[in-house]
């Protein structure tokens, strides 16, 4: 097949989407990295490039399509080099042989701003919490500078929650800004993501109301110690609920959304949250026993 019947000649009242083919019946949607795969393979980088900067379309256009766009274009490329045009198998086989991760990455553009911050957002804040309350243990200086240990922690916990709407903003706008994926797109699946979310706010709010303002914000940095650990519910059912419930909200909002970037950005929560508990576990352990062994030395 030429190359005239894959790539259309601009029009002038043509937008750009008119200016690309629409992908044929069959083949992998929207899975750009793998497509630049098959083109590397190929030997065919250099035709994508340059299909790009040729590709008849308005000046002010060109340097920036979508990654759709330009997913679009590889697949015309290759059209014109008999790689894909009438032929299904390597589609076939990628249907086969990608795994669920590779799948997802295909929807998603990691250099997007709004990707970006949603990564910095999900990345900062436990950091920011856990540096500040360890120095908080060390120094007390929030508790002089608030002349209270008291108002110190309501102030750092005022801090988290606004770093959380904060994060929260920059993941549901990550998501809108990136493409769905069709096979979420439907109310069972809508019904899961509410189902997950109902969960996910049962076990945060269940945590908050077990430990209070001062244990769910770190209260035991500033010496505010509870008399002993909960292991009340939701405690009773799995360790850290508030961290496992606010991973169920983002992975149900993001099926709600079906979104395949929201589950990507789902597994980096996850990730950072594990992070966080390899550090903040062993400190809050060794709080409450030196709070034991003072009370024993007492009696």
């Amino acid at each position: 097949m030429s190359a005239a019947a894959c790539l259309k000649p601009w029009q002038p009242a043509s937008p750009v989407s008119q200016c690309l083919p629409r992908p044929a019946p069959g083949l992998l949607r929207d899975h750009t990295a793998r497509l630049r795969d098959v083109s590397r393979a190929a030997g065919v980088g250099w035709r994508w490039r340059q299909a790009l900067r040729g590709c008849a379309c308005s000046p002010q256009h060109r340097g920036r399509l979508s990654w759709a766009s330009r997913s679009r274009a590889l697949k015309a490329v290759l059209c014109t080099t008999g790689k894909l045009c009438g032929q299904d198998s390597i589609s076939q086989k990628s249907e086969a042989d990608l795994c669920v991760m590779t799948r997802l990455l295909g929807y998603v553009d990691p250099s997007d701003p709004c990707f970006v911050a949603a990564i910095l957002t999900i990345t900062f804040n436990p950091l920011f919490w856990n540096v500040v309350a360890r120095w908080e243990q060390r120094t007390r200086k929030l508790s002089k500078v608030f002349r209270s240990p008291y108002l110190a922690c309501y102030s750092l916990g005022a801090a988290i929650l606004l770093l959380n709407v904060l994060r929260s903003h920059c993941f549901t706008q990550a998501m809108l800004s990136q493409p769905k994926m069709e096979s979420l797109d439907n109310p069972t699946a809508y019904r899961v993501g509410l189902a997950l979310l109902g969960i996910g706010s049962t076990f945060v709010l269940s945590s908050f109301f077990a430990l209070g303002f001062t244990g769910t914000f770190l209260g035991d940095y500033f010496g505010i110690l509870m008399e002993a650990r909960v292991t009340t519910f939701p405690f009773n059912i799995l360790d850290n609920p508030m961290y496992w419930g606010s991973t169920a909200n983002y992975l149900g909002w993001a099926i709600m959304h079906a979104s395949p970037t929201g589950l990507l950005l789902t597994v980096v929560v996850a990730l950072i949250y594990m992070v966080a508990i390899q550090y903040e576990e062993p400190f809050t352990a060794q709080i409450y026993q030196q709070k034991a062994s003072s009370s024993r030395k007492r009696s």
